[in-house]
């Protein structure tokens, strides 16, 4: 398991966040460590995920797309008309060169942490949920109930989570990536499963 200067990470990583943007990956941090110790997995994966996910969140659109090109990051047709979803791409290849991560879940669940998709991993699951219901979120429909969700079924939760996404979405169709509309149908299934199963 790797060893990480957390302390080291965040003090580079608030030179190129603004302050609200750095309070909620702080937050997301934090949320990350309470989902692992709540689901058996490693709490230093999770917290750097936690930390990294949005480390290119703050670059200027334009600059994305310029550096996405540069390092031949792939930018879908979609993705270069919104170009802001390209934070994740791009925070995965930051975590990698500018902070050293080398662990291919930790990138794939920065990479994944906007749009989800189907058969998330363990840690692609807690980061995406962190990013929905760390504190300083508070807009969201049905928080307490996703919350909740969160520490009890993961599953279950991006369902939810996934399922309210795309009712607030679906307001400007235009704007919603095939990848949320892929995992919705896959957790929605997974969820439908379940109601058929008796539970134990």
């Amino acid at each position: 398991m790797a060893e990480y200067d957390f302390l080291k990470m965040e003090k580079k990583l608030a030179k190129y966040l603004d302050e609200e943007r750095y309070a909620h990956t702080m937050g997301v941090m934090y949320t990350c460590a309470a989902l692992a110790m709540a689901h058996g997995y490693s709490l230093t994966d999770a917290q750097a995920a936690g930390l990294l996910h949005d480390c290119a969140k703050c670059i200027p659109n334009k600059k994305k797309l310029k550096m996405c090109s540069q390092h031949k990051i792939h930018a879908t047709d979609f993705e270069k008309e919104h170009p802001f979803l390209l934070h994740a791409k791009l925070g995965a290849y930051l975590a990698k060169e500018k902070y050293g991560i080398r662990d291919e879940e930790i990138l794939s669940a920065i990479t994944y942490h906007t749009t989800g998709r189907p058969a998330m991993s363990t840690l692609e699951k807690i980061v995406y949920i962190a990013d929905y219901i760390e504190p300083m979120r508070t807009k969201a429909p049905h928080l307490p109930k996703v919350r909740r969700l969160a520490f009890e079924d993961l599953d279950e939760c991006m369902y939810e989570i996934l399922k309210d996404t795309l009712i607030y979405l679906e307001e400007n169709p235009k704007d919603i990536d095939g990848a949320t509309r892929d995992a919705f149908i896959y957790y929605k299934d997974l969820h439908i499963e379940k109601l058929r199963v008796p539970q134990k």
